[in-house]
């Protein structure tokens, strides 16, 4: 039965005791103050009794034959559906020890015979109080569950929602790598790091020779081609996972690569510019070659107090003006 349900009636008790006599004067006296009452003159049978429909209460004799009340109520016990029912003994039996063993099987409580009608409706009704209000606690908690279920799902979907829009904040829409944001930011915390460890920092800026043109003869969406091949290409030559490549702005990449010396990076620089030549894009107005080319310009210094990150930002940037400068489709290192 549901709280709901209890809360409009008195409740439904199941009396399991041999005794015809006995069963008949609590099913009358319990009827009368409005319960609703059911016997069984037998273990077994008041088991199967509750199983079929589950009372609110049972009240259990301990002296019976095939099953004793204790077998009954471990039997209860036993069953995960059964076993919340509060079980009440009633019998003659008013040795201490017989009273232990009851409540050590189970039972809520243990009413000695000859029985007085009025402490029976008492202790039922005390009895059925609790279980209501354990039930209502049991729904409340259950309520709450259901409640902090959902407030994790809901911190779940947001924190997916907070991770996915930082990952859009620091990603490129078309080339799908690091954008302009997340490399201003990274190289500011490869800086301070390797100001404390004095240690080698290499930056790689890199711009595709005539890309106007490559545009304006292709078209833009060949122009997007190119550069999403130019990113993947540069992503699968770098092996570190310290190691970034960004999208600088327009046809220019940059590539982070902590710890790592002129001449490291004058190799990773090159291997980049070799690996797109053999992708051998085509390029009918490239003034150096028929295919896609770059110029790449190096820089690596060891961070101090007198530099900045625009330092080595400008270093690279006056080596890749200067391999524009002298034909495109090279790699330049700073002379810093």
């Amino acid at each position: 039965m549901n709280v709901d349900t209890l809360s409009k009636t008195k409740g439904n008790i199941l009396l399991i005791d041999d005794m015809p006599e006995n069963l008949k004067l609590l099913t009358e006296s319990l009827s009368k103050v409005g319960y609703r009452v059911r016997s069984a003159i037998s273990g077994s049978r008041g088991l199967k009794t509750a199983k079929s429909n589950h009372p609110d209460l049972i009240i259990l004799d301990i002296k019976m034959p095939e099953m004793d009340g204790y077998e009954v109520c471990q039997a209860f016990k036993a069953d995960p559906d059964l076993c919340d029912l509060p079980i009440l003994f009633v019998s003659a039996l008013d040795e201490t020890f017989d009273k232990l063993k009851a409540f050590q099987v189970g039972g809520v409580d243990y009413i000695t015979k000859p029985i007085q009608i009025e402490e029976v409706v008492a202790r039922v009704e005390a009895h059925l109080t609790i279980q209501k209000q354990q039930r209502i606690l049991q729904a409340e908690i259950a309520k709450r569950k259901q409640i902090e279920l959902a407030l994790q799902e809901a911190n779940r979907q947001l924190q997916a929602a907070n991770h996915k829009l930082e990952w859009l904040a620091n990603i490129d829409g078309l080339t799908q790598i690091a954008n302009r944001r997340c490399f201003d930011n990274y190289l500011t915390v490869e800086w301070q790091r390797h100001l404390r460890e004095q240690q080698f920092l290499a930056l790689i800026l890199i711009d595709i020779d005539y890309f106007k043109l490559y545009n304006d003869c292709y078209g833009h969406q060949r122009g997007d081609d190119c550069l999403i091949q130019l990113a993947q290409t540069i992503a699968k030559i770098l092996q570190r996972p310290t190691d970034l490549v960004a999208r600088y702005g327009g046809e220019e990449f940059a590539v982070i690569l902590p710890n790592t010396s002129s001449e490291g990076a004058l190799i990773i620089a090159e291997k980049i510019r070799q690996m797109l030549a053999l992708l051998r894009i085509p390029h009918a107005q490239s003034k150096v070659s028929q295919y896609v080319t770059l110029s790449l310009g190096v820089a690596s210094l060891i961070s101090n107090h007198d530099l900045s990150p625009e330092d080595l930002i400008a270093q690279a940037d006056q080596a890749l003006y200067q391999a524009k400068n002298q034909g495109r489709d090279r790699v330049i290192l700073s002379a810093f």
